[in-house]
């Protein structure tokens, strides 16, 4: 399986230039999955505009980026910011799946970050289904952000069957080492591949430092973006580097599900 990571600038609070900047790397690329960062559509720091700009699934936007994902044979995940319907007056921070059999499905943030800059909970209610995404190389799980911080996720993910964990992210500078941290361990805890797509550029205060990367089920680096600059981070997936990886280090299979239980209780 062929996978890009775009690593773009993209034009805060501007849907139609981010929906171009979406077209251009459609056709530039040739990939059976095309990532773009948490709220790639709109921008992070939109504040209140999120109100306005927020659409349904299907929706005007998810219906242009439908059409290029079955154009052009692809699946492409895109963060947004999401309306419900029916309406419930708040909103989600969703990763947006598009088939390329005209599919349009979300993933919606699990936790919501509300500490230092960030002010998620202000727009965005929690949402608890973790719903799983068929691509050629194995079930997705996606997380959003600050979700990668919470190994139940990718666990849950991984003893349903997933092969990859996809994680769109707007991680300014200040919490880089954070998630190049995490981002193995969710690797090897889980023994899958771990795919990171984060926003590029400024907004407002925010500085976000791109680095893009892919990690291999065994915590090796396949792929890596540069910091503070545009790129497009590709890789091919082996589905065999999974089984090795299994075989060799069976956390799954060793995991217990009553110790789980346990814990919970």
């Amino acid at each position: 399986m062929r996978i890009s990571l775009a690593q773009k600038k993209h034009a805060l609070g501007n849907k139609k230039r981010n929906l171009e900047i979406i077209e251009e790397m459609v056709l530039s690329v040739d990939t059976d999955l095309l990532v773009f960062p948490e709220m790639f559509l709109t921008g992070y720091t939109i504040g209140d505009r999120y109100w306005r700009d927020a659409e349904t699934v299907p929706g005007p936007s998810s219906r242009v980026i439908s059409r290029l994902a079955v154009d052009n044979d692809m699946t492409i995940v895109c963060g947004m910011p999401e309306r419900p319907v029916p309406d419930t007056g708040r909103l989600y921070n969703s990763a947006l799946v598009c088939t390329p059999d005209g599919g349009a499905a979300v993933y919606r943030k699990t936790y919501l970050a509300n500490f230092g800059p960030f002010d998620d909970k202000r727009y965005f209610a929690p949402d608890s289904r973790l719903p799983l995404f068929d691509t050629p190389a194995g079930r997705m799980g996606i997380v959003i952000c600050y979700d990668l911080f919470f190994p139940e996720l990718t666990k849950y993910y991984a003893m349903k069957g997933a092969d990859l964990i996809l994680c769109i992210s707007a991680s300014p500078s200040s919490t880089r080492e954070f998630f190049e941290g995490v981002m193995v361990a969710r690797a090897m805890e889980t023994t899958c591949f771990v795919l990171y797509s984060n926003l590029l550029g400024r907004e407002e205060q925010m500085e976000f430092w791109g680095g893009n990367a892919v990690i291999s089920p065994k915590g090796r680096l396949l792929a890596k973006g540069p910091y503070f600059q545009e790129a497009v981070v590709e890789a091919k997936l082996d589905t065999e580097v999974l089984y090795k990886a299994r075989v060799g280090r069976p956390v799954l299979s060793d995991t217990r599900k009553d110790v789980l239980i346990n814990l919970l209780e």
